[in-house]
């Protein structure tokens, strides 16, 4: 599901995910007509109806689980503060994130520890932490096709190297919370400088 305020980005997005078509066949069938054209390049990203029906009732969770991710963001910010080993989150005033990840960056010259030690450290205390996300030049189709070799974005490729997105999802509890606090804090101060 896409939104938008802007009608040229619905309409761009409307003719993308109907093959690139100009019209739609509603607007064809009600104006009796059946000629169409191609624009552009698009794809067939119409739903299936059971894909709609679900969306619709995951709907009616959103303003629940938004809410509920929020807390588990606010709580990981107030007990990260100040933590010399991460740097939070930025976020700006006039933004209210729905917190589908949780990424910290490390602050590696205030460890020991690059991010894979800290990131198997973690995962020994049970702590199911990722890495959101490779950069786009780093995978082998972009490596082969237009020869990145590294370097090239010295700033993604650092941001890269210190991120770990922490557990975030709407169904933890409390408690899951708090022990990814707890473990978060010991791994800091294990590896501190």
């Amino acid at each position: 599901m896409v939104t938008t305020d802007r009608a040229d980005c619905a309409e761009a997005l409307r003719r993308f995910r109907n093959h690139g078509i100009s019209s739609e066949a509603r607007q064809r069938q009600t104006a009796g007509q059946w000629h169409y054209e191609m624009v552009l390049l698009g794809f067939n990203y119409r739903l299936t109806d059971m894909a709609c029906a679900l969306g619709l009732s995951q709907l009616k969770k959103l303003k629940a689980n938004l809410l509920r991710r929020r807390e588990i963001a606010e709580r990981y910010s107030t007990a990260f503060a100040g933590l010399a080993g991460v740097t939070l989150p930025a976020v700006r005033a006039d933004v209210n994130p729905a917190w589908h990840l949780y990424p910290i960056r490390l602050n590696l010259e205030k460890l020991t520890a690059d991010r894979a030690q800290v990131f198997r450290a973690l995962r020994a205390e049970n702590i199911g932490v990722n890495v959101h996300y490779i950069p786009v030049h780093r995978h082998p189709y972009y490596r082969d096709r237009f020869g990145y070799r590294g370097g090239e974005y010295p700033i993604a490729e650092d941001a890269y190297e210190r991120l770990i997105s922490l557990p975030m999802f709407h169904g933890m509890s409390d408690q899951d919370a708090e022990d990814v606090i707890t473990a978060v804090k010991k791994i800091m101060v294990a590896f501190a400088v």
